[in-house]
């Protein structure tokens, strides 16, 4: 993949990936700049986008209120080694970024999208439990069978 997977082996914390143009590979793709961003900067490398499918938008627009949007995390953990965690937040943070579909958002911190962008956000009514999940991710190397933990392409 594009991201340097160097500063992964300490810190349990997410890697932040180093400035500069160590990690730069060319330039972002196109679609980059349908990703607000508060600063001017509109090259940043780790620039992504997140997709939305049809099921994950509907059930946003049936669960989500006024600001309410819905945050997805990529935290450590799991048991391939990082994890994706959904909450629905109101908070805008200085590095998040912001993806819509229909009149749903979702919102991933800078961080985070290092490791979904250009994935898709599914809503999934199984028998047992319905849950959004992330599928297709192409920074993700391989997922458990429980959907929420995957480990990273190197």
């Amino acid at each position: 993949g594009s991201w340097c997977p160097a500063p992964l082996c300490r810190g349990r914390a997410l890697p932040r990936p180093p400035p500069g143009p160590a990690c730069a590979v060319g330039r972002p793709p196109r679609w980059a700049s349908s990703f607000s961003q508060p600063g001017p900067t509109e090259s940043d490398p780790s620039e992504g986008q997140v997709f939305l499918s049809e099921s994950c938008v509907k059930r946003l627009l049936e669960i989500t209120e006024g600001s309410e949007f819905l945050r997805l995390q990529v935290e450590g953990g799991g048991c391939s080694g990082f994890q994706y965690k959904f909450s629905l937040d109101t908070v805008i943070n200085p590095d998040d970024r912001q993806g819509q579909r229909g009149g749903a958002r979702v919102v991933v911190d800078v961080d985070s999208l290092a490791f979904v962008k250009g994935s898709m956000v599914d809503f999934s009514q199984e028998l047992i439990r319905t849950s959004f999940q992330v599928v297709s991710n192409p920074q993700a190397e391989k997922g458990c069978s429980c959907g929420t933990s995957f480990s990273v392409k190197f």
